[in-house]
């Protein structure tokens, strides 16, 4: 399944949050840089890079994960 796809799904199944964070330059550079390199918005990298945290840290509990993979 593409990337946009699964963006179109997520979005269907379910409803998003709006946060604002603030990032040390460095690391707000470094994520500019990888989501030019890949194509996708800043944003993306962010929810991916938390998807990847929830993943990792609980597991069992499912959190981060999208509906198809539950």
């Amino acid at each position: 399944m593409s990337i946009q796809r699964k963006r179109q799904d997520a979005s269907i199944q379910e409803r998003s949050v709006r946060a604002s964070i603030s990032f040390p330059e460095e690391q707000y550079s470094v994520l500019e840089k990888i989501a030019a390199e890949h194509r996708v918005s800043l944003a993306w990298v962010v929810r991916d890079a938390v998807d990847g945290y929830l993943k990792a840290r609980w597991p069992l509990l499912g959190l981060g994960r999208s509906p198809e993979e539950k």
